[in-house]
């Protein structure tokens, strides 16, 4: 694609960086902000500026937040005794979307897989089972595993329910009203809610 203006083309290149954007997506939105107050654009570049400066990543449950506790976490009406384990930060807006669901969350960041170079480690596995075997903040009486229905998922449930059996708390695994390969924030908040609603022993599972 030819464009008449080297800053354009790096701002396209920019935008188009973006998942799910592409190059004539990308063109679109640069030419809109282009047509946009200086002031409004200015504005637009400083709140992407503080993702990466002012969002923090809450220390219990690893979900974004503006503190070093997110708003669930520090929640006085939440259930502090059940922990539900996601993959990452769109599952906790996924399942709170659904109004099913009153107890603390767990983000991994992700989940085992090896053809991807993603092992235990690189995970947040270790301060779950620290979590639970401590009782931080409070003591953990049920975990709930919510992974995407995966063979990645799935691996990573029967890992995190090895580790965490000894521990004496309940594992329980959502419903699969979830379709088989999909991932939360895709499904409809009935099923997910539902889901939430009607989870199952992990050892029945």
């Amino acid at each position: 694609m030819e464009l008449p203006s080297t800053t354009l083309a790096q701002a396209v290149e920019a935008l188009a960086s973006l998942p799910g954007v592409g190059k004539r997506s990308a063109l679109r939105f640069a030419l809109h902000l282009l047509n946009q107050p200086p002031e409004e654009v200015q504005e637009l570049a400083d709140s992407i500026s503080k993702l990466t400066t002012d969002i923090k990543y809450c220390r219990i449950c690893h979900s974004i937040s503006d503190e070093d506790l997110c708003p669930i976490c520090s929640s006085p009406k939440r259930n502090q005794s059940i922990v539900c384990v996601v993959e990452n930060i769109q599952d906790v807006m996924a399942i709170e979307n659904t109004q099913q669901y009153r107890g603390l969350y767990h983000v991994l960041g992700g989940v085992i897989s090896p053809i991807d170079g993603i092992g235990i480690r690189d995970l947040n596995i270790a301060s779950l089972i620290d979590r639970v075997r401590e009782g931080n903040p409070s003591r953990v009486e049920e975990v709930i595993l919510a992974l995407p229905t995966t063979m990645e998922g799935d691996t990573t449930n029967f890992y995190l329910n090895k580790q965490l059996q000894p521990l004496g708390v309940k594992v329980t695994t959502i419903a699969r009203g979830v379709a088989i390969g999909d991932n939360l924030e895709y499904a409809d908040e009935i099923t997910l809610g539902r889901s939430i609603l009607h989870r199952i022993p992990f050892d029945k599972f």
